[in-house]
């Protein structure tokens, strides 16, 4: 959800600017405008396994979600897939037969289909109470989750899901102390020295993440932080997705992370406040076509850094 990007090499086709520039013009909201860079080519030297032979990674798609396997996260699985992993769609609800079928389960944006377009307070839960129970024992039995959870109104439709591995979400905007929304993690400004950003070689060491407007959480379990938010940080807390006032309440973000993963009994768990930091996107705002995640020249480490989580998350050694 960029306002100042920076043109990317490829021109889209036209027929795409003709439609977006359309949706713009009409009033839609921003949301509309905001489309999977399928330019976005990846490379990776040296894949983690052979193509189509790694662990299953299934994408969620039953709970309204605004990145999909074919849609916002297209760049997301295209890169798993050039890793060697077996990349699906997960269409039904969440059960143990249904988590059994893979290995990785990501959710990325769910909200409840009554909400997927009225981002406004107050929000429903997009999972039910037997959903969470299923996704939380299957976690505890080994498997493996990576629950992203963007800007309002995202955290306040799976803040149970979330609740349920001791992860507290704030249902709102974050910001920096200069107002800023998109951040730079680095080595010396809240990036974690840990195996993610390690990397299993020296070549998958990361040293800089970019995201691109999210929340920030607080968590009681005994997470491992990757991404800590700055001094002076706030998220704003609107009664409308992007509608703020001066009245706008908001609470101090200090300390409060949107990045960090969680051993969970046998499972292990990925938790991450922004969700575009692991796609490539882009929107056609004043006849530009503006880039936002991976395909950013600020982001250029965050391809490797979804690689690393992806790793860690399915055990491969070294992680």
């Amino acid at each position: 959800m960029r306002t100042n990007q920076q043109r990317l090499w490829h021109e889209p086709p036209v027929a795409v600017v003709a439609t977006l520039l359309a949706l713009a013009a009409s009033g839609c909201a921003h949301r509309s405008i905001q489309q999977a860079d399928l330019t976005f080519e990846p490379t990776i030297e040296s894949p983690a396994y052979q193509a189509g032979s790694g662990p299953v990674l299934q994408i969620d798609e039953a709970h309204s979600n605004f990145h999909t396997l074919d849609g916002r996260y297209a760049p997301f699985a295209k890169l798993l897939r050039r890793d060697g992993y077996v990349v699906e769609a997960a269409t039904e609800p969440a059960t143990a037969e249904s988590l059994g079928r893979g290995d990785l389960y990501v959710i990325s944006n769910a909200i409840a289909a009554s909400d997927e377009e009225n981002w406004k307070l107050p929000i429903e839960p997009a999972f039910t109470t037997s959903e969470i129970d299923a996704i939380r024992q299957w976690v505890e039995e080994g498997g493996s989750l990576l629950l992203v959870a963007d800007h309002m109104p995202m955290p306040g439709a799976v803040e149970d899901l979330a609740a349920a591995f001791g992860i507290f979400f704030s249902n709102g905007f974050l910001y920096d102390a200069d107002g800023e929304s998109h951040l730079q993690f680095t080595r010396d400004a809240g990036l974690a020295d840990h195996a993610i950003t390690n990397g299993g070689s020296e070549s998958e060491r990361v040293d800089s993440v970019r995201t691109f407007t999210g929340q920030a959480f607080r968590a009681t379990s005994e997470v491992e932080p990757l991404l800590t938010v700055p001094e002076g940080s706030r998220v704003r807390l609107p009664v409308k997705a992007w509608k703020f006032k001066e009245t706008t309440p908001s609470i101090r973000a200090d300390g409060m992370l949107q990045g960090a993963v969680l051993r969970f009994g046998e499972g292990r768990l990925a938790v991450f406040g922004e969700a575009a930091m692991f796609s490539a996107q882009f929107q056609i705002r004043d006849d530009e076509r503006r880039v936002f995640g991976m395909n950013e020249p600020e982001a250029e480490q965050n391809p490797q850094f979804l690689l690393n989580v992806i790793h860690w998350l399915s055990r491969k050694p070294g992680y």
